[in-house]
């Protein structure tokens, strides 16, 4: 629409005036069931205001990525960001006209297919009340050719279903109670449809077999998802439709893909599709060349792919089901969503909400593992960040410690729960057992990063910075989103590794500027690549920020599990950014670590 004034009484097309779409923009932005966290509010705001100043034609995936998200000149149409949060943004306002909105006067709307904001008067807010709607029966799934095979199975599953939780073939780890049953059924639940052969040819056929078995191995893997078994996805079509799925099943998501040959090259194209309404949440296309490996290391490696970028903790599943969970439910997945939230923006705020949440959880459903794992971080965050200490209660640290062991008690396998053990125990200063764990949380499950990032983390700090720094950049190319604090302790390993190029772009990606640390490890960079005047700025501020921090540096550092000659290093370079150290620390920092590099 176009606008040309600003007027309180609408224009004279009888369409909402500006004013009266800001006053409306400003009452959904205020309210409850609006989604507060994320970029929901400023996505919003800023494509209704550039439509009202007159530049809606500029609302463009570019643009958008750029302003709202954060994302730099060398945004393209690969990374989904733009996609996904458009998508959680029209839920979120389907469902504030819904609940609260019903009776507002205008209505703002995203029509799907570009990003322009539709604006009207609300009809529903003057309509006599209508008497409810019946309640539809289910339809009936229909059988195709691909469904033959499992019909008979499929034909009982609405039945299963509402006798019991979902139905998942292959036996998907469930806890041994019906109370983990009903924490875990509001879980993301996945379907995976055979990967189709586009080609026709044998080996396009040998390949999407080979691919659909190794996605329904890594999968399921990620215990923050269900996904429904083999026999599941063999029963269906490889253009099953989403919405019979639905249906039939119940399952949020479906996964399906094909592979296509040509001498010498394999084409695979893997896409996530919402079953509500089908709509494609994340595509791509993969090229392999067949000359640079057999069969089953490319089939892995792509199989690698697709379930890291969909289930991760951070992937495009958890970011749309963070859309806009209902305010008041304290349910097991919205808790898990809360958590990685808070890992996302290390608040305060955010970790009590979080810390509160899972405390209800697991007095809930005391069997779920990965609410007690999530609980065990949220208590160490309590020490080592100082948010939220409960007074009289047990140090946090001991708590960490006993949550992790319960979760790693109920479910030896849970990713979460050996990473949550691994942390508590590097704090409790058991460091090669807290080394162990963590390798074998990622044999047990090498795709996670929220895992690989901490591990890597750990190890830096111990001392071992060139197996840290490499884990970190696993985890930063497979998860670029993931958070600013891999890259600070990626910048901090650089530094240690003496490769300054890196430490001051790392350091630059961070974006954690709200803890003292931070600039800590920022003046020790700058200074080493001879930024002098950067240095001393974040030295200044890292004294204002944290003044206890420098009179006690040795313990300080010793705490953290950093070895003497990289406490020595470290001290250094506060001295080189103009930071003074008291007697006791500079006497330990040798001369040679003050001569320019």
């Amino acid at each position: 629409m176009h606008m040309t004034s600003s007027t309180t009484a609408g224009t004279a097309a009888g369409l909402p005036g500006i004013e009266e779409i800001r006053t409306e923009l400003d009452r959904i932005l205020s309210s409850r069931e609006f989604p507060g966290t994320g970029r929901a509010a400023a996505f919003l705001r800023y494509v209704v205001e550039e439509t009202l100043a007159g530049r809606a034609n500029r609302l463009k995936g570019y643009s958008i990525a750029i302003e709202v998200f954060g994302r730099d000149e060398t945004f393209t149409q690969d990374d989904p960001v733009v996609r996904i949060e458009a998508g959680r943004l029209r839920r979120s306002l389907e469902r504030y006209y819904l609940v609260e909105g019903d009776k507002d006067p205008i209505r703002i709307d995203i029509p799907k297919g570009g990003y322009t904001p539709a604006f009207s008067w609300n009809a529903v807010a003057s309509a006599t009340p209508m008497e409810p709607l019946p309640v539809p029966s289910r339809p009936t799934l229909t059988t195709g050719p691909g469904w033959r095979a499992r019909g008979a199975v499929l034909a009982g599953v609405a039945a299963v279903l509402a006798a019991s939780a979902y139905w998942i073939a292959g036996g998907l780890a469930s806890g041994p109670t019906s109370l983990l049953d009903d924490a875990v059924r509001d879980m993301p639940t996945l379907v995976v449809a055979p990967f189709a052969n586009l080609d026709g040819g044998p080996d396009a056929q040998l390949y999407s077999v080979g691919l659909t078995e190794e996605l329904l191995t890594a999968l399921p893997r990620f215990k923050e998802i269900k996904v429904f078994g083999r026999e599941t996805s063999k029963s269906l079509s490889s253009d099953v439709d989403a919405s019979k799925v639905r249906e039939a099943l119940g399952a949020r998501y479906l996964l399906a893909g094909g592979v296509r040959t040509s001498p010498g090259r394999l084409r695979v194209t893997a896409r996530l599709l919402d079953t509500a309404d089908g709509e494609i949440l994340w595509s791509r296309d993969y090229d392999k060349d067949l000359a640079s490996g057999d069969l089953f290391a490319i089939q892995t490696d792509v199989a690698r792919r697709v379930a890291t970028a969909i289930a991760q903790p951070y992937g495009v599943m958890a970011q749309v089901d963070a859309a806009n969970p209902p305010p008041d439910d304290l349910g097991a997945y919205e808790c898990t969503l809360r958590f990685y939230a808070y890992r996302s923006e290390l608040s305060a705020e955010a970790h009590a909400g979080a810390r509160t949440c899972l405390e209800t959880t697991v007095e809930r459903y005391p069997t779920y593992s990965t609410a007690w794992a999530m609980l065990s971080i949220m208590y160490l965050d309590e020490d080592r960040f100082n948010f939220n200490p409960e007074v009289g209660a047990e140090p946090p640290l001991q708590r960490a410690l006993k949550a992790a062991r319960r979760a790693t008690q109920l479910d030896g396998n849970n990713t979460r729960g050996l990473q949550a053990l691994m942390m508590a125990l590097f704090f409790n200063k058991e460091l090669t057992e807290a080394m162990r764990v963590g390798e074998q949380a990622l044999a047990t499950n090498p795709n996670d990063t929220e895992l690989m990032g901490e591990l890597g983390t750990r190890m830096a700090l111990a001392g071992e910075w060139q197996r840290g720094a490499a884990l970190l950049d696993q985890a930063i190319a497979l998860n670029p989103a993931g958070g600013g604090f891999y890259h600070g302790t990626r910048a901090l390993a650089a530094y240690m590794l003496k490769d300054n190029e890196t430490a001051v772009r790392e350091i630059t990606k961070a974006n954690m500027q709200k803890f003292p640390l931070f600039h800590a490890v920022a003046a020790v960079i700058y200074a080493e690549a001879g930024m002098m005047e950067a240095a001393r700025r974040e030295g200044d501020i890292f004294a204002v920020m944290q003044p206890d921090f420098l009179q006690n540096i040795i313990a300080e550092l010793t705490v953290r599990n950093v070895r003497p000659e990289d406490r020595s290093r470290l001290m250094a370079g506060l001295r080189k950014a103009g930071l003074t150290l008291p007697q006791e620390a500079a006497d330990a920092v040798g001369t040679s670590e003050l001569q320019p590099r």
